[in-house]
Order: structure tokens, then C-alpha cells, then sequence
């Protein structure tokens, strides 16, 4: 089965923005392919920074990311970006990254879904994705023990596997979030999207890339 990766980062206002349109690829091309998701560490600092580094150019980006995707940024989200001197974020990637990881490993079949979890804790239910009881919601949800998870989340091995995808995406020369590549075989990549691109467009050049494999097949 061909893959199809999702090249992301939790803390990508437009990966958000691209989620449902991602999620309803995944959905329709399931039999087709393998979807993985590849966190691609957007933010990664030996000393992180507080939210309010980048909480003015936030404030300006989530309205264009809104009026582009028809996505919503929550209330709790935005106190953060409005009133970043009161924060007590410091953004970083790493953890939602060792999260994913995790997952991947338990549900390979839901990556995309578990991405746009992790998103929506953040962006609309303003949850602190450096915070370890930001993922407990979702550990009910898809009934993964908490002892077992919070061991794998603090571990040297899953760490190693998320600096590993860093690595990937850079790899992929994957210079921006979202963007989607379709592996037809081990040295042939296709790009479908980079950057946020529309549902009707995405399904195209899947479709067009599946009409020239078979051609050549």
C-alpha cells in the first residue's frame, strides 16, 4: 500500500485550518492508502519562549487563517494571545510531537484524527500542550491506559523517535506546515499540497497522481 504523508506541527495555526479537509482525504482514500502523520517541530528551543514572543503576530494570522479555512479559534485559545503578559505558556513542539509517536504506535489507522485532537485541545479548548494533563481527555477518548502513556511521554525512546520525524520532515525538504507527499515507491515522492490547499484540489492531484501510476504501471 502506497503512504501518504501529513507533514505537520501541533502548534501550526494552519495545520489547524487544514484539518477537516485532511481528515476527510484520509477518510476517502483509506482502502487506497497509508496515512502517517510526521510532526515536523515547528517550535523546538533548548530555552523556550513565552506565548507572548509571537502572540502579536497570532493575533493577526488566526483572523486570516479563519477567513481562509472557515476554522474557529476558541475563546481560551485566545485569552492566551490577548492577554499573553498574563500566560503562562512557553510553546514548544516537542511533547505533542512524543505524543504523536505514542499514538502512532497504539491506533496507526487514526494518526490524522489524533492530529486534529491535539489541535482542537489547543486551539479551540485552549489547552497547554506542554502540559502532561492536556492529553488526558484524550486518552479517555481512545481508552489508552494513563500510567502506560505518561511513562512512554517522559521516556528517552519516544523523545528519539519524535526528533527522528523532526529530521524526516527536513529530509522531505518540508520548509513550511501543512504539506502533504505521496510515496509511489521507495525514491518516487509526489507533492499535493504545501501550504493550505482546498479539499477540491487536494482530491485532484491525488487523483492525478493515481492516473499517472497506474498509466505507467
Amino acid at each position: 500500500m502506497m503512504t501518504i504523508y501529513y507533514c505537520y506541527d501541533a502548534y501550526c495555526g494552519w495545520c489547524y485550518g487544514f484539518s477537516p479537509v485532511i481528515k476527510k482525504i484520509a477518510e476517502e482514500y483509506k482502502d487506497k492508502f497509508f496515512f502517517e502523520v510526521l510532526s515536523g517541530g515547528m517550535i523546538i528551543s533548548e530555552q523556550p519562549h513565552p506565548i507572548g514572543a509571537m502572540a502579536g503576530y497570532i493575533r493577526q494570522a488566526y483572523k486570516v487563517v479563519e477567513e481562509r479555512t472557515g476554522i474557529r479559534f476558541g475563546s481560551d485559545f485566545l485569552w492566551h494571545i490577548n492577554n499573553p503578559d498574563d500566560s503562562d505558556w512557553f510553546p514548544d513542539s516537542e511533547k505533542p510531537a512524543i505524543a504523536m509517536c505514542i499514538f502512532k504506535e497504539l491506533y496507526p489507522d487514526r494518526q490524522v484524527e489524533f492530529a486534529a485532537d491535539l489541535q482542537y485541545a489547543l486551539n479551540y479548548e485552549g489547552r497547554d500542550l506542554c502540559d502532561d494533563e492536556a492529553y488526558r481527555h484524550l486518552l479517555e477518548k481512545y481508552q489508552i491506559p494513563a500510567e502506560e502513556f505518561y511513562k512512554s511521554l517522559h521516556s528517552e525512546a519516544y523523545k528519539e523517535k519524535a526528533y527522528y520525524e523532526f529530521a524526516l520532515c527536513k529530509q522531505l525538504q518540508v520548509t513550511g506546515f501543512p504539506a502533504v507527499l505521496l510515496q509511489a515507491s521507495p525514491s518516487k515522492f509526489y507533492l499535493l499540497g504545501r501550504g493550505f490547499t482546498e479539499y477540491d484540489d487536494l482530491k485532484a492531484r491525488v487523483e492525478n497522481v493515481l492516473a499517472e501510476i497506474s498509466q505507467a504501471s
